[in-house]
């Protein structure tokens, strides 16, 4: 309960100035050694060994369960090894030996499809790109590519339809998929989003993992939550993206820090290992290159 109490009162806030750049080291987001070496938490006593032949199993260290349970680590590291430099600024993201190279040379649209079946069959890896209609989908692959042509960009909700692929550096996807929550629409939009997304993430055997975008300007959102918990139920991995973190005033009572602190706290509630999260800004560029990196690890990851 104290490492989670400690976590709930990160300071979130000084990552929201688009006056200055990130932190490059996260210890100004987590103090990582100090949570672990003030925690009143005790290692488990290990039971005396009563057979030379059976070592007694090593107790798992609060800085490894720690890791386990709020941080988000990936394949190649050991939670017993994760230090503060190995945390993404404005995560709780880890870089382990997968990272590799992230910058995007090129990036071309390919096609668009009403159907998952009908989506390119080539292999290649891809990231899809979901969220309410209106948290800034388009912004935020705009500014990933830094093409302000690649994705549509609407001030209408509900814009994007249809399943878009855009092929970067000619090795894997980023997919734009329809926001969800649209007012506007009609129900018979609705239910085709619900049918033929849902049969994307069911079906899609390159899909390494789902982007889902969180406004972080507004209080946590019943639909957000709920496509959340949808997607964990059906083991589909996600990172939770947190947009908008450039607003540091808040147009519904609490600040974008504030909100995220709540919206994780719900999340918690259902996952006994946090997924993974980053804070963005498609205005200040705010996780832009982090969650590139991130983005390559599992890529590099799913490549093996």
């Amino acid at each position: 309960m104290l490492l989670r109490n400690r976590l709930l009162s990160l300071n979130l806030t000084s990552f929201l100035s688009p006056l200055s750049p990130p932190p490059k080291s996260a210890s100004f987001l987590f103090s990582f050694n100090k949570t672990i070496a003030h925690s009143t938490h005790k290692r488990p006593e290990s039971k005396p060994d009563v057979s030379a032949s059976r070592p007694a199993k090593q107790p798992m260290s609060e800085r490894a369960r720690f890791a386990k349970t709020v941080l988000f680590v990936p394949p190649g590291v050991d939670p017993e090894d994760v230090t503060d430099e190995m945390i993404l600024p404005g995560s709780n993201i880890v870089v382990g030996p997968y990272a590799g190279h992230s910058q995007i040379k090129e990036v071309e649209f390919v096609k668009s499809s009403g159907r998952a079946k009908d989506c390119p069959k080539d292999d290649r890896p891809e990231f899809a790109i979901l969220g309410r209609s209106n948290v800034g989908k388009s912004s935020l692959i705009n500014a990933l590519v830094r093409k302000k042509e690649v994705a549509l960009t609407s001030k209408k909700p509900g814009k994007t339809q249809l399943i878009n692929h855009f092929l970067v550096n000619k090795s894997w996807y980023i997919v734009d998929l329809p926001g969800y929550g649209f007012a506007r629409a009609s129900d018979a939009a609705r239910t085709d989003w619900s049918s033929f997304t849902k049969g994307y993430f069911l079906n899609r055997d390159t899909l390494v993992a789902v982007l889902l975008l969180i406004d972080a300007s507004v209080p946590p959102q019943r639909i957000d939550l709920d496509c959340a918990n949808w997607l964990g139920r059906n083991n589909i991995p996600m990172t939770f993206v947190f947009t908008k973190c450039d607003k540091l005033k808040a147009s519904k009572g609490k600040r974008p820090d504030e909100n995220i602190r709540d919206f994780q706290e719900l999340i918690r509630e259902n996952y006994k290992q946090h997924p993974a999260w980053i804070m963005t800004s498609s205005v200040t560029g705010l996780g832009r290159d982090e969650l590139l990196l991130h983005l390559s690890q599992l890529r590099n990851y799913w490549d093996q």
